[in-house]
């Protein structure tokens, strides 16, 4: 053999050594640390997914309470919000009771929250003593004001007191 023969076939030695180290590691970094890396990821999804069909059924349920509050369909509510309208204007003479509603709601929550070990009773003993004039700031806020503002420009999806 010549010497240029020995050297391309060390060069293709080290080409395929090289080739086969970097499949290695990008199959390895597939499986997120394998068959673990997999399940943790897979009960991951699970619980994201159960906390998003949780959160929903919450919005849901409060956009169900104002608008029963109120008496004003959701699509009019959305609308007249995305015009500038606060909800509390939309309510009109139904503005008191739809705050007593909604922090009756809130208040809910959070003994739910305590109930299912995610508060204590001093967080929530703290949330419920400034709930009534958090809801009443945000029944009087224009869309885009305070905390919706956090939502970017598309805004909240329907009433958010």
């Amino acid at each position: 053999m010549t010497m240029s023969s020995k050297k391309r076939i060390a060069a293709v030695a080290l080409t395929v050594a090289a080739l086969s180290l970097g499949s290695v590691g990008v199959a390895s970094a597939d499986h997120k640390g394998g068959p673990k890396g997999v399940a943790k990821s897979a009960a991951h999804d699970v619980k994201r997914a159960a906390n998003n069909a949780a959160h929903d059924a919450n919005h849901a349920a409060k956009e169900a309470l104002v608008v029963a509050t109120i008496g004003v369909d959701a699509a009019t509510i959305k609308s007249r919000l995305a015009a500038g309208e606060t909800l509390g204007a939309i309510a009109g003479a139904k503005k008191d009771a739809l705050i007593a509603a909604l922090v009756d709601f809130k208040s809910k929550n959070i003994d739910a929250a305590v109930t299912a070990g995610k508060l204590t009773a001093a967080q929530a003993t703290t949330m419920k003593a400034g709930l009534t004039a958090h809801v009443t700031e945000r029944v009087n806020a224009v869309r885009g004001e305070g905390h919706e503002g956090h939502k970017g420009h598309k805004g909240p999806k329907a009433p958010r007191p």
